[in-house]
């Protein structure tokens, strides 16, 4: 279906046999949909009347609900979340986590949030699981930040970009986002954990990462010729920080206290 959509692939999508088209003003709207429907004919497809939802505003889509230049996490889904019960074994601990997850776009440095309970399912971790207040903390946060209504903006794609990156002893976050309507709003957050390794970098490394890492994962989004980069870690290194090991070229770990970092990464404008 991705190859028989890709002349289309700029207001058509698919995921297996789900098509899903998109147009801001109706009259183009109308020769899309024609466009695709006639794509769908040479291939010798049909589409089933009775799971066609034509002239939609707002569209449930793989768990989302897309619309009006927002996206939203479908309530049935945040409700089976929030409806799920503490985990007493491995096992159930990834289920949530794999449930949850599928919505770490809406929640800010969610690895970090989650991390109590990822460190759950590691190898040699017991199948039934330690529960202390770290891990119903993480549990209650996760469906907490489910439950304030977390809303995307659709990315503008002519409008500049915002970047902004946060580093912990645990995790590296961020969030990207554009200024629509004289407001800040966010397009995605995204997140990881730290490997061991890293959480002996110095925070400046941490930071640095961060950067690093976030404008990997968003590149298809960025312009990096005229991104502008502000940050506490930025402004030490240019006052002639001490260098650790690390960036002296040498083996070994940074010795810097922990902590958060964040720095703003600004997007003037996309290639």
């Amino acid at each position: 279906m991705d190859v028989l959509l890709r002349p289309h692939q700029a207001y058509a999508a698919a995921y297996l046999d789900d098509v899903v088209v998109h147009s801001e003003r109706w009259e183009d709207h109308l020769d899309r949909l024609r466009r695709v429907l006639l794509e769908l004919r040479r291939a010798g497809l049909t589409a089933n009347p009775k799971k066609c939802h034509l002239a939609l505003s707002e569209a449930k889509y793989l768990g989302y609900q897309v619309g009006r230049g927002l996206i939203r996490p479908q309530e049935k889904k945040v409700a089976a979340i929030l409806s799920a019960p503490r985990p007493s074994t491995k096992t159930q601990v990834r289920a949530f986590l794999g449930l949850a997850g599928y919505y770490r776009c809406f929640i800010p440095n969610f690895s970090s949030l989650a991390a109590p309970l990822t460190d759950l399912t590691r190898k040699g971790q017991p199948e039934r699981t330690p529960w202390g207040p770290t891990e119903e903390e993480a549990f209650r946060a996760i469906k907490a930040a489910l439950t304030s209504e977390p809303v995307l903006r659709a990315p503008d794609f002519n409008c500049p970009f915002l970047l902004q990156t946060d580093a912990s002893d645990t995790g590296l976050g961020a969030v990207l986002s554009q200024i629509q309507d004289g407001e800040e709003h966010p397009v995605i957050f995204i997140s990881r954990k730290l490997t061991s390794a890293e959480r002996r970098y110095a925070t400046v490394e941490r930071e640095a990462l961060a950067v690093k890492w976030a404008v990997l994962e968003l590149r298809p989004c960025l312009k990096l010729e005229s991104d502008v980069v502000d940050s506490a870690s930025t402004a030490e290194m240019k006052a002639g920080e001490e260098p650790t090991p690390r960036r002296q070229g040498q083996p070994g770990g940074g010795g810097e206290d922990g902590g958060e970092c964040h720095s703003r990464f600004l997007q003037t404008q996309r290639r």
